[in-house]
């Protein structure tokens, strides 16, 4: 081995965890990220006077100004489109993530790149190409002295306690069942799944449609009355805010947030397969939106996120979609024989889909139905909410604290020395 062994954990390494809905980053050794950015940027284009010529001999160029972090999305502004640099977990626009890699180091870590090392998590089903290009870019523009990459399934893995297991990772655009042998991601055996937490949310909206219940997001309103339950909302229109040129994708984020805070407090997943008469028995929730109408929630709290389990209950869908059991159960299927028991012994559910009161009561039951007799099933999820949303990250953060893992660094030197294409040699 080249002299080129990483040797620096008298400084505190950097980790990053990507998912579709938020990137998250902070210092490696802490119990949560510094920093929570929304994957969802918002994007202007903005015309620059250039001296170049274009084919029409115009001399006018666009260029495209960003909007990124909760605060700067929040604010109204004209011909703001709302757009992400990600596609099936992995990045597809590298000139969004550079800014948005900019933004954080700037505004939320407050510290030079080439201080400390980097450890990123990424999609299970990366790419080879897209692996060598984030090493190119750590190492070429941001002059990181070492960095590392792992598959966030090991990294959720790690987070329980565990090297082996079957990590189910339920976040906003889809589901997967990835499962892990001794630090390894066995990837034929990878099942995905499009029921995620977007999905609930456009399942959300279909109902409030159905009902003509209107969602209006915080920003428009200027005021509103207390209304009697199910009566319609009497609200006025705020007026600083521009009732032209705000584009629909800014509108349908900003009714998203609305729908997904209706989400949080109400829905819940039962504990058997849904029945109209049990749900209704259970006791309601009230729920206010922004605009003053309220109502009393019942048996559709539980219909609505039954889709994740028993996917006959979806509206408009022919192809077969697996629900959350079926994923585990297929996914373990595919795997070698003998390292089955290990994989049910170990499921590990993460990702902030599964937040959804009652997820992982219903998951063990619907999987204890369907593990063999000779297996013993085990399905572990922290109670604590944020270490279930950053799985991941804090399974990063433990990683690159370890003193075991400091030899394990792509030092620059041997970037330098082997190209881009150590990332294949030395990340598994």
């Amino acid at each position: 081995m080249s002299g080129g062994v990483y040797g620096g954990d008298e400084v505190g390494a950097l980790v990053f965890d990507i998912g579709h809905y938020s990137i998250r980053g902070g210092y490696a050794g802490e119990d949560s990220p510094k920093a929570e950015i929304p994957t969802m940027v918002g994007a202007i284009n903005d015309f620059v006077e250039t001296n170049a010529m274009d084919i029409d001999g115009q001399q006018s160029q666009t260029q495209k100004k960003y909007s990124i972090d909760t605060t700067a999305i929040h604010s109204p502004r004209k011909g703001m489109e709302m757009t992400t640099f990600l596609k099936d977990g992995m990045i597809e626009d590298w000139d969004l993530f550079e800014n948005i890699m900019d933004y954080t180091y700037k505004k939320h870590l407050k510290s030079d790149s080439m201080l400390h090392p980097v450890l990123f998590s990424e999609a299970s089903w990366n790419v080879r190409a897209k692996r060598e290009k984030i090493t190119e870019i750590m190492f070429e523009k941001y002059g990181i002295p070492a960095f590392f990459l792992v598959k966030n399934a090991v990294l959720a893995a790690f987070a329980n306690g565990r090297a082996t297991g079957i990590v189910l990772d339920s976040g906003s655009s889809q589901t997967s069942a990835v499962p892990v042998h001794d630090g390894y991601v066995i990837q034929q055996a990878i099942v995905k799944s499009p029921l995620g937490g977007d999905f609930i949310t456009m399942q959300c909206k279909n109902y409030f449609e159905e009902h003509n219940v209107e969602v209006v997001p915080y920003y428009a309103i200027g005021s509103k009355e207390v209304v009697k339950e199910g009566e319609p909302a009497k609200w006025t229109r705020r007026t600083t805010v521009p009732t032209e040129g705000l584009t629909k994708t800014w509108q349908n984020y900003m009714v998203k947030e609305v729908i997904q805070d209706f989400q949080a407090s109400c829905l819940q997943v039962s504990d058997s397969p849904y029945d109209k008469e049990m749900a209704d028995n259970i006791p309601t929730v009230h729920y206010e939106f922004p605009n003053g109408y309220n109502q009393d929630f019942g048996s559709e709290r539980f219909l609505i996120p039954e889709a994740l389990f028993d996917t006959m209950n979806i509206k408009g869908i022919t192809a077969s979609v697996m629900g959350m059991s079926q994923i585990v159960t297929t996914s373990v299927g595919m795997c070698d024989i003998d390292i089955r028991p290990s994989l049910y012994g170990s499921v590990i559910v993460t990702g902030g889909n599964t937040l959804i009161q009652g997820f992982t009561d219903r998951l063990t039951r619907d999987l204890s139905t369907k593990t063999p007799p000779s297996m013993r099933l085990k399905v572990l999820s922290t109670n604590s909410t944020a270490e279930r949303r950053y799985g991941a990250w804090i399974g990063g953060s433990i990683l690159a604290s370890l003193g075991t893992f400091q030899q394990m660094w792509i030092s620059k030197q041997e970037y330098e020395e082997g190209g881009k294409g150590q990332v294949d040699r030395k990340c598994p």
